[in-house]
């Protein structure tokens, strides 16, 4: 445990019907609520800050225990009170918030407190829903970073984010570059994949054609139920490695009666598959899910950055430090990706370092293991080095 004990989520709210906050697609919204916490005292000069991004369903609540958020449409589960990432931040830990100030905010577009489809409209006092604008990751970012004009930042110490979490970190630094020294990307990527587009597509295929779905208008019925545990039960096995999985699933009992349709869940690996996707259900919003879902979809950090091709958007970096994390068992942003970010980095002129990280969990090992990643986040994070 992180030591940081109970912690508050807390709002903040800009945006105006005069002065609406617009959208890279020109879509705009009256206004916008992020989510958020921290942990650890901001320094006098604003020096120390660490700005944490998560991965793709997770939220605002990364360390210490938060009993309830208030407002949510979604249920907060005992799986999310326990922040995400306890075992990294806190006094003494990889992250450490007696040096560190820690700043971590939900997507806008989310499902935990910001502004999301199950939101209510200020128009109308009803969820989005159906109504709710695309958002890219690169919105996601500017909402946060207005986040930190508000508290007083002008330059993070570090971005650091793992998965989805990691391409908010380059979409920062490539459109930023002045505005954080360390940029730590953690078993991501600067691309979608062709890996990645398949899998996504099929979960967003999932909820769309759960007549529950109902064309995102479903609030105050039970919405996408088994559309929305479909997704994730794809997307689940891109998480975690087959041989985790199975040692998982070994735990798991299969109930009578339990599974899709006419058929019974019969195998302990089947059983724990439909867990998963029964628990996520309950926890996560489907709107919020295929926005986010499209935000990666579409992510492309050259269109971003306004340049020609991925080393020009690097360009403007040669001031910052990365440290890039693979993880060898990962199967959701193989280790190849990164192999290729430190290419492009090389290219550019910007100083990195790339460690691979053995474990035999796969791309949940950055939430799991934090014994793997903290010597290179503490040496990163704290001591002066040169790419």
């Amino acid at each position: 445990m992180s030591g940081i004990g109970p912690v508050e989520t807390r709002f903040f709210t800009f945006g105006s019907t005069e002065e609406p906050v617009v959208l890279r697609s020109g879509e705009t919204l009256s206004e916008v609520t992020v989510a958020y916490e921290t942990y650890g005292e901001l320094d006098a000069d604003a020096s120390n800050a660490i700005l944490v991004f998560h991965a793709l369903t997770g939220s605002q609540h990364a360390a210490g225990y938060n009993r309830a958020v208030p407002g949510l449409g979604v249920e907060w589960t005992d799986e999310c009170q326990r922040g995400w990432w306890d075992r990294f931040i806190g006094p003494g830990q990889a992250i450490d918030t007696d040096r560190f100030f820690v700043v971590s905010a939900n997507y806008l577009g989310g499902c935990y407190g910001s502004t999301g489809p199950s939101s209510p409209d200020p128009a109308t006092g009803r969820p989005y829903g159906s109504t709710f604008p695309s958002v890219t990751f690169a919105d996601m970012v500017d909402v946060q970073m207005r986040l930190l004009d508000h508290l007083g930042i002008e330059r993070l110490h570090a971005a650091v984010g793992a998965s989805t979490g990691g391409m908010l970190a380059l979409s920062l630094a490539t459109r930023y570059p002045h505005r954080v020294g360390l940029v730590i990307p953690i078993a991501s990527g600067y691309r979608t994949t062709a890996l990645h587009q398949i899998h996504n597509f099929e979960q967003i295929v999932a909820i769309q054609n759960d007549p529950g779905f109902a064309g995102g208008d479903y609030y105050g019925t039970d919405g996408p139920v088994a559309g929305l545990r479909l997704a994730r039960m794809i997307g689940h096995k891109t998480f975690v490695s087959l041989a985790a999985m199975e040692e998982r699933a070994r735990a798991e009992v299969p109930a009578p009666g339990e599974g899709p349709g006419t058929y019974e869940v019969r195998t302990p690996l089947e059983s724990y598959m439909w867990h998963q996707g029964n628990k996520f259900v309950r926890r996560f919003d489907a709107n919020s899910y295929l926005r986010i879902m499209e935000a990666w979809q579409t992510y492309d950090l050259v269109d971003e950055a306004g340049v020609d091709d991925v080393v020009e958007a690097f360009i403007p970096c040669k001031a910052q430090r990365y440290m890039l994390f693979s993880i060898d068992s990962d199967v959701c942003y193989y280790p190849d990706e990164q192999e290729d970010l430190a290419r492009k980095l090389k290219a550019a002129g910007v100083p990195h370092r790339r460690i691979t990280v053995h474990s035999e969990k796969g791309h949940d090992s950055f939430l799991l293991e934090p014994e793997l990643f903290a010597p290179h986040l503490v040496d990163t994070l704290t001591r002066p080095w040169h790419g």
